[in-house]
């Protein structure tokens, strides 16, 4: 029989006087936006969205993945021999002509900061061989992360087949990239000059937010036809690294500025409304359970890891820790072992489960055992010593 044990944390106030306490939540962020989301990078917590797991086109939100795969699986000094299908590569493009040499480190900076197709082409046939295994290699990337509804068919982001993703899924897939220190040099470079070896290409950055928002740190613009404008972008204030996507913005002018704002809104949302709180502290004592056929009455469970989230005000006050965890149970016990669990709730919604483990073992003690106990001793004595047997005589 289980004992399911419920106990409110009042966050707001354990931590009043860490984090400021607002009398209100500001209003939901006004987002044009198609499909939109807002991520804690930290917690990977989806703190606003708007149809963000529906499939939608992504642009040149794809070159986010173009870049990881580029960065892992090739080298930054190789020397890149640009292709007949590289070079002919559509708008917008470096101009880059077939049989021209350049570094792979300064393709990906074209790639991020200009968003040229023919660079990304060019990426993809030195580092997989084809487009299209690279386009492979692009997708079980996606799948490895989580990013479930995405497939890339072509490394550049432009429409075609079923090249698709999710707000949600660019941003698991960016919350991934903003930890690689090479993609966050590249796309925080305001302006590069490289060259092949034929000329020298100036490369300017195309993220205005970088100029325009305090804390922004990335990541990529995107526009087709059929995508509209789109943006990922990122920023940190205070130790909060959040990330927004938003596709579909708009169309035209007009779209193209909308992006921005749909963009500015999610950030100004998410660092006016969230702050962290210390949920859970690793090994903290949860729950002691009763220990049967044992001279240890009990142990005592401690979490297995520590929680924290970023919570408004509002959820803070709503935050709830289940404890589930056996009445008794029968010895031995060892340390470490999972007897229990902790559910953390915000409100009715489930968003954590966490571990209880044993803080302590408990052995059996009973006469079964410890019979066993003394003929193990009597028989590792009999094999340490000489012992003389006296048998009877019959």
């Amino acid at each position: 029989m289980k004992k399911l044990i419920s106990f409110i944390l009042f966050i707001f106030v354990l931590l009043s006087g860490i984090a400021p306490v607002y009398a209100n939540s500001p209003e939901e962020p006004e987002v044009n936006a198609l499909g939109a989301v807002l991520m804690d990078a930290e917690t990977g917590r989806i703190l606003w969205g708007k149809n963000e797991k529906q499939p939608l086109a992504m642009a040149s939100t794809t070159k986010i993945m173009t870049a990881i795969i580029a960065l892992e699986k090739g080298n930054l000094n190789d020397t890149v021999t640009i292709s007949k299908k590289a070079a002919a590569a559509p708008k917008v493009h470096m101009h880059l002509a077939a049989g021209e040499e350049i570094k792979l480190e300064f393709l990906l900076y074209a790639l991020m900061l200009e968003s040229f197709n023919d660079s990304a082409v060019a990426i993809a046939e030195h580092v997989a061989g084809s487009t299209e295994e690279f386009c492979r290699l692009m997708t079980d990337k996606a799948r490895e992360l989580g990013a479930l509804d995405t497939v890339f068919e072509t490394p550049n982001g432009l429409d075609q087949g079923e090249h698709h993703s999710t707000a949600y899924d660019l941003a698991l897939i960016a919350r991934y990239a903003l930890e690689n220190e090479k993609f966050m040099e590249i796309i925080n470079t305001p302006s590069i000059t490289v060259s092949s070896n034929k000329r020298s290409y100036t490369l300017n950055n195309k993220d205005r937010l970088l100029r325009e928002y305090q804390g922004a740190n990335g990541i990529k613009t995107g526009f087709t036809g059929k995508a509209g404008h789109c943006f990922v972008g990122a920023a940190k204030r205070d130790g909060m690294q959040l990330i927004s996507v938003v596709l579909g913005s708009g169309w035209g002018n007009k779209g193209r500025e909308q992006k921005w704002k749909d963009t500015k809104a999610l950030l100004n949302y998410g660092f006016t409304t969230f702050k962290y709180k210390d949920i859970i502290t690793q090994g903290n004592t949860a729950e002691s359970v009763s220990i049967d056929r044992s001279k240890t009455p009990e142990v005592k469970l401690a979490y297995k890891e520590s929680l924290m989230l970023p919570l408004s005000d509002d959820e803070a006050k709503m935050i709830r820790v289940e404890i589930s965890a056996p009445d008794m149970i029968m010895a031995p016990v060892k340390e470490g072992d999972t007897l229990g669990t902790a559910r953390v709730f915000i409100g009715s919604t489930l968003c954590k489960e966490i571990p209880l483990l044993a803080e302590a073992s408990a052995e059996r003690h009973d006469l079964k055992t410890s019979m066993e106990k003394i003929i193990d001793e009597w028989l590792e004595l009999g094999t340490n010593q000489d012992i003389d047997l006296i048998l009877p005589e019959f």
